[in-house]
């Protein structure tokens, strides 16, 4: 969880979608990770904190690139332009669409307070 109370979600770009001009959908299941997998259990309880209460999420892009030497390297790319919204989550299913913060005017402007 971030310090605004919003959920922080790890996304892959293989489960992106745009379902609408300015929609960018992130859609996948718990149950593709281990039964067993505690990062699994924690992110259903804050999937249900977030569908409950409304949240908004937060969303940091990881991409993963296997090296010449059998390693695996992970970058993450923090996307603070984009907020989300919960559109489904059924305790394995869930959806979250995510669209551009509306700026102030000032800032939309280039101009200056």
């Amino acid at each position: 969880m971030a310090a605004d109370g919003a959920l922080v979600l790890a996304c892959s770009h293989r489960f992106f979608g745009h379902p609408a001009v300015g929609v960018l959908r992130y859609e996948d299941r718990l149950s593709r990770e281990d039964a067993g997998a505690r990062d699994t259990a924690v992110l259903a309880k804050h999937l249900t904190l977030a569908r409950d209460s409304a949240l908004p999420v937060r969303m940091v892009v990881v991409t993963s690139t296997d090296q010449h030497n059998s390693r695996t390297r992970r970058t993450f790319h923090v996307r603070s332009d984009l907020i989300g919204k919960m559109v489904k989550f059924d305790g394995d299913h869930f959806i979250i669409d995510f669209t551009r913060m509306e700026m102030p005017a000032a800032e939309a402007t280039g101009k200056r307070k």
